[in-house]
């Protein structure tokens, strides 16, 4: 009886835990060969045609809980550098990002910068883990153009 009440406990405990882990977002930075348009105005809050955009994140989840979220990034470029960063916003159909012209990026501190994937090589892969509240955040990249040229996404933490 003893061994059936240890072996009932450490399934429910097995169960249980992932629950405990917090949630995975599977991140892909993709690009269209590299290409980008320079005048390409498509960043977040703007209207634009995205089927259009040379360059995209896909997220496998919009949604997730609060807590714990794990960013699994992958660059699937063949030859372009890109990044992951997360900031928080009020409302992703609303909200632009502080953009600074001349450097053709985001102000990431003026956004709320909360963490990032820095500068990954073509196939390279990275994480990153933090512990978001409820609310809307974006997710960019921010190596200069790519943000304007649809290089972003957004998540509600619910």
């Amino acid at each position: 009886m003893r061994f059936l009440r240890i072996g009932l406990t450490l399934t429910m405990l097995a169960v249980a835990a992932p629950a405990f882990a917090g949630a995975t977002v599977h991140v892909k930075l993709w690009d269209k060969d590299g290409d980008m348009n320079p005048d390409a105005k498509m960043g977040m809050g703007m209207p634009a045609n995205m089927s259009m955009a040379m360059m995209k994140i896909k997220l496998d989840k919009t949604v997730v809980p609060a807590g714990k979220v794990t960013f699994d990034v992958t660059n699937t470029s063949k030859g372009t550098v890109h990044e992951m960063i997360v900031v928080p916003v009020a409302d992703p159909k609303k909200t632009t990002l502080p953009y600074v012209s001349n450097e053709n990026r985001v102000d990431e501190d003026a956004a709320g910068h909360l963490g990032e994937v820095s500068e990954l090589d073509p196939g390279k892969t990275g994480s990153l883990t933090l512990d978001l509240k409820p609310g809307f955040y974006a997710v960019f990249c921010n190596i200069p153009d790519h943000f304007m040229n649809g290089m972003w996404a957004t998540i509600k933490v619910q």
